[in-house]
């Protein structure tokens, strides 16, 4: 999206062959962005700021949360109308939290009782303002951010949990006028409206934590294992299932460290059997927005360790792709897991797993933390709409069958 907005070539390289990562695609191509993919590599011819065009029909969003709600920042600043839709697990997702600050700023932005489709009417140029999000969110922070690109003056973000900072690192290092600043624990993110052309430049991505956190559960808990991932993203607003993996009595190991285009990368190193240590303290606090996505395999691997795991301040993923606690729940329990459910997160105790039939409620990382439950459990597991898992990793079973036999 950002090279997009940007002047001249952007090139992608390391580029996710995921469904939500083609859904920002067509959405940019609909804005009459001109790109090329080649595997995995992604050529954007920049538009800068006042080049979109306005589509012809609405933009489909997909499965993507992150799509809708970032590009609504953009689409916010535009001088013409734009509408969003998304499939019908996208179109349950509040999407008030990023409709508030953008009519703070002065788009217009119908909704349906605050879920897609939206209707985005720009109006060419926006207002700055403060915003503090009233949930840690990096999606939100991102919209309001991108949308600050196009306002009249300084925009900025108030985090006292800080989220992930991607957006923050590459409006840097495409040029934006941005500045970050904390104390006492808060961060002020800022950008100034209009004040400096964005340029386009190559770039490689990181390999996905979200996405290695399966098969770092996998290779911990079975005995004997042994993998290694080179590549992998570190950023310290992402890493925290590594940290707290380790605590757990992962074996775990992160060598040749360094910086990838502004980004931390490592290489992670795996080796199965866990330590033996009781874990009697539960995963909550700040720590739980920098890893949210993980938390439904974290609750799988907390079936395997003394005395399980609980996790609580998670609220958020009852608004996810699925209501991801109750899913997480159900299906332990269909496989015989100890578990107690929270309005904010579980408690599972460490147990013998049993195959069953697990149902997905249409969720990728569902699929995939059961995919990986399934290595651990006795018997037969059978994933119904195992497919959704390639919204985000594509050929993920591939992978597991295929690192599970050479394992064998």
């Amino acid at each position: 999206m950002i090279g997009a907005i940007a002047n001249a070539t952007t090139t992608i390289s390391n580029f996710a062959s995921s469904a939500d990562c083609a859904s920002t695609l067509a959405c940019l191509q609909g804005l009459g962005v001109q790109i090329e993919r080649d595997g995995a590599s992604v050529t954007i011819e920049g538009t800068g700021f006042s080049g979109l065009k306005a589509p012809s029909e609405p933009l489909d969003c997909g499965n993507s949360g992150t799509t809708m709600r970032l590009i609504s920042g953009i689409l916010a600043a535009q001088p013409f109308e734009s509408v969003l839709i998304g499939d019908e697990s996208l179109s349950r997702r509040p999407m008030r939290r990023v409709i508030d600050p953008l009519e703070k700023m002065g788009a217009t932005v119908e909704a349906v009782d605050g879920h897609a489709p939206l209707t985005i009417k720009g109006t060419g140029e926006l207002a700055a303002i403060e915003y503090e999000p009233p949930v840690a969110s990096a999606q939100i922070k991102s919209c309001v951010l991108l949308a600050g690109l196009n306002a009249d003056w300084q925009t900025t973000v108030i985090e006292k949990t800080p989220t992930r900072d991607h957006t923050e690192r590459m409006l840097e290092g495409f040029g934006a006028d941005i500045s970050v600043a904390e104390e006492g624990g808060v961060r002020r993110i800022t950008v100034n409206g209009r004040s400096r052309e964005m340029t386009g430049r190559e770039f490689a991505v990181p390999s996905d934590i979200s996405s290695a956190a399966f098969l770092l559960v996998a290779a911990s808990c079975l005995l004997g294992s042994a993998i290694e991932m080179p590549g992998v993203g570190l950023n310290p607003t992402r890493d925290a299932v590594v940290a707290v993996l380790k605590s757990l009595g992962a074996n775990i190991e992160v060598t040749n460290e360094r910086l990838v285009c502004g980004e931390p990368v490592g290489d992670l190193v795996v080796s199965g059997g866990l330590d033996s240590r009781r874990n009697d303290e539960p995963i909550r606090g700040s720590v739980i927005a920098n890893l949210i996505d993980e938390i439904p395999v974290l609750a799988v691997f907390g079936t395997q360790i003394d005395g399980g795991l609980e996790i609580r301040d998670a609220a958020e993923l009852r608004v996810k792709e699925s209501d991801r606690i109750a899913a997480v729940v159900a299906n332990l329990r269909k496989m015989g897991a100890e578990v107690e459910e929270f309005e904010d997160g579980l408690r599972v105790a460490k147990s013998r797993l049993r195959g069953a039939e697990i149902e997905t409620f249409h969720d990728h990382r569902i699929a995939m933390a059961f995919g990986v439950a399934g290595l651990f459990a006795e018997g037969e597991t059978t994933i119904l709409g195992a497919e959704c898992a390639d919204v985000s990793f594509p050929g993920f079973f591939d992978v597991l069958a295929r690192v599970s036999a050479e394992a064998v």
